[in-house]
């Protein structure tokens, strides 16, 4: 089983990120992970918090001599931007954790709910993420996104510029896709074993995320039978799907298909020309907390979608194949291919 918690605070000393169960002899470095943590601070619409940061993974444990041996493997993230750190807030942002979580963990200064709910956290996801993928390329599976619109508009620069002259905040829609998966990754037989269920609970555990789909999702709600299933068909000698409705998984696991998912991205909560609130402390009306942010972060958003569905499909690709190091999971692998009815 494959599993990875991570730690920090958003202007803390660092982010920490521990992945386990990871394979030996995976061969990786820390300049392949600095790639995911780089495209993770990019994007149009991302605020002064990226100039300030310059994030760089020091692996602490787990590699050595450039590969995986099996045990815990440990990513620290330091932060260079610690100025807020000190600084306490009573007036909740709606939208954000701030409200609930000073009920939930009974805490005065809503400082100590916004430094762990920050999305800083998913730097250390791309993180465990590059590691993933790096797993999954030696299978040949690759994970790429892209974005739908922002905004709910194609010219992704004009609608975030304008959300930025109006003091306001932007979202949108991306789509992650996993190509080369094998058929039979998941399973039907509990429903914590559904893949479909697995990774939309990843993909919806990223902060902001408020809806997905997987293929055609809700329009299928919209059509008949016959237009929605996906025929099988013989192509190029191969067992195949005339489409790919299904978005590459049926009862919950693929079926050889590319994995399609959507998801939405609502606006970013911290709004320069804020909504109004009450501050917990006087409970007096007041406007909402103004913090450094972003207009708009959709785009390193896909960038750590992509890092939890390669986490999930190597997860699965653990749990299928089996082996403490890497070549036993390609032996398993191999063997495998050349026994399924697809090929």
């Amino acid at each position: 089983m494959l599993r990875f918690i991570t730690a920090g605070e958003s202007h803390g000393k660092s982010l920490v990120a521990i992945l386990d169960g990871m394979v030996a002899n995976l061969p990786i470095s820390e300049d392949e992970i600095n790639i995911e943590l780089q495209r993770r601070q990019q994007g149009y619409g991302r605020g002064d918090r990226m100039k300030i940061e310059a994030d760089k993974a020091e692996i602490i444990s787990g590699i050595r001599n450039g590969k995986t041996i099996g045990s815990p493997v440990s990513i620290l993230i330091p932060n260079r931007s610690r100025d807020f750190f000190d600084t306490a807030f009573t007036t909740p942002r709606p939208g954000h954790a701030d409200f609930a979580g000073a009920n939930k963990y009974n805490q005065k200064d809503l400082r100590n709910i916004l430094e762990r709910a920050s999305a800083r956290e998913t730097a250390a996801r791309s993180a465990i993420g590059a590691i993933c993928k790096k797993f999954l390329s030696i299978f040949n599976i690759n994970v790429e996104s892209s974005i739908i619109h922002i905004g709910g508009q194609k010219n992704f620069k004009s609608a975030i510029d304008k959300a930025k002259q109006a003091g306001d905040t932007v979202g949108g829609v991306f789509e992650i896709k996993v190509l080369n998966c094998p058929p039979g990754l998941g399973s039907y037989s509990q429903w914590d074993k559904r893949l479909s269920a697995r990774l939309a609970q990843v993909i919806m555990s990223i902060p902001a995320i408020k809806g997905i789909e997987i293929g055609l999702g809700f329009d299928q709600a919209k059509l008949y039978g016959s237009e929605v299933h996906d025929e099988i068909i013989i192509k190029n000698g191969k067992i195949s799907h005339k489409t790919n409705n299904a978005g590459g998984l049926e009862g919950g696991m693929t079926n050889g298909e590319p994995i399609v998912l959507r998801a939405a991205m609502k606006p970013i909560s911290t709004l320069m020309k804020p909504l109004k609130s009450v501050d917990l402390k006087t409970k007096k009306p007041a406007f909402a907390h103004i913090e450094r942010s972003d207009v708009c972060a959709v785009e390193a958003a896909a960038v750590v979608g992509e890092a939890m569905a390669a986490f999930e499909i190597s997860n699965a690709m653990i749990e299928k194949f089996g082996g403490d190091s890497l070549e036993e999971i390609k032996a398993n692998f191999t063997y495998y291919q050349k026994h399924i009815s697809m090929v």
